[in-house]
């Protein structure tokens, strides 16, 4: 375990990821078209995904910073802002119409960081050749379990799985087409696909592609980069919510990964590893 926990968190080396060529699709707003989109973050909470077409449409706008988050889509020809306190938001997130709060982004952007002592089951190898470890999370409402698959050779996470303390799977990523860092010694994913799946109102999902990165420096001199913006014709508190959702288009339901549910076997015994290491 803690072998495997040292080669993950190599990326620590990592505290600013900036790219000013990555692309977003959403899968659960269809009617979207693929849009051309900038990338900043900064440990631990900083993060701004903006995504448009130039000109002719206001975007998305994903971020957070050390206190709040927020979430902007467009709403026909205005824009609606969705934001919250870190804080206050974790202590509903059982009503929450979003299971995590953007910093989920950052883990499934290859910077997940897992420590020893919260592992309480694995490393296991998958039939894959993949190993499965799983650890808890503590959060307000419970304890959260977080199950990772990571390649073996490289030591980067290529799935998360988050279930909530119902056993209820609330988020998952996939990171794919990863390009070894030399000067970091560790590896970034260069596509990645986010779901999210809360307990109201619709799904989330979307798939963030990457053509480059620049490590340790942000490709922006904006002094207000991590600032929430206030240009929407409507923001809304999600802590206000309550069993409300906002109005979205509605996706798919998240699926949940074929023959994996943590309520299907003895807690004990919840991995899918056919070997124990």
């Amino acid at each position: 375990v803690d072998e495997l926990a040292a080669a993950v968190t190599r990326t620590q080396s990592v505290q600013q990821l900036s790219t000013n060529s990555a692309s977003v699709e959403m899968h659960s707003i269809p009617s979207l078209p693929r849009l051309g989109a900038t990338l900043n973050l900064q440990r631990e909470k900083n993060l701004r995904l903006r995504a448009s077409l130039p000109i002719v449409f206001t975007g998305l706008d994903l971020g957070s910073n050390d206190e709040m988050f927020w979430f902007e889509v467009p709403d026909k020809m205005s824009k609606t802002l969705y934001y919250a306190r870190h804080d206050q938001y974790q202590q509903q997130l059982t009503r929450a119409i979003l299971p995590v709060d953007p910093t989920w982004v950052m883990d499934a952007l290859g910077l997940v960081q897992i420590d020893p002592a919260s592992v309480v089951a694995g490393p296991v190898v998958r039939a894959d050749g993949t190993l499965e470890i799983r650890s808890t999370i503590s959060m307000p409402d419970g304890m959260y379990e977080r199950v990772c698959f990571i390649e073996p050779n490289s030591g980067y996470v290529t799935e998360q799985f988050l279930y909530a303390p119902n056993d209820a799977l609330v988020a998952k990523s996939e990171a794919s087409q990863h390009k070894f860092y030399a000067e970091h010694q560790c590896s970034l994913p260069h596509k990645v696909e986010i779901h999210l799946a809360p307990a109201v109102g619709p799904p989330l999902s979307m798939r963030i592609e990457i053509g480059s990165y620049t490590i340790n420096q942000l490709l922006s001199g904006d002094p207000q980069l991590f600032t929430m913006p206030t240009s929407a014709a409507q923001a809304i508190d999600l802590t206000t919510l309550g069993s409300g959702a906002p109005n979205v288009v509605p996706a798919p339901p998240i699926s949940t990964p074929v023959g994996y549910s943590t309520s299907a076997v003895p807690a004990a015994y919840r991995l899918r590893g056919t070997e124990a290491r």
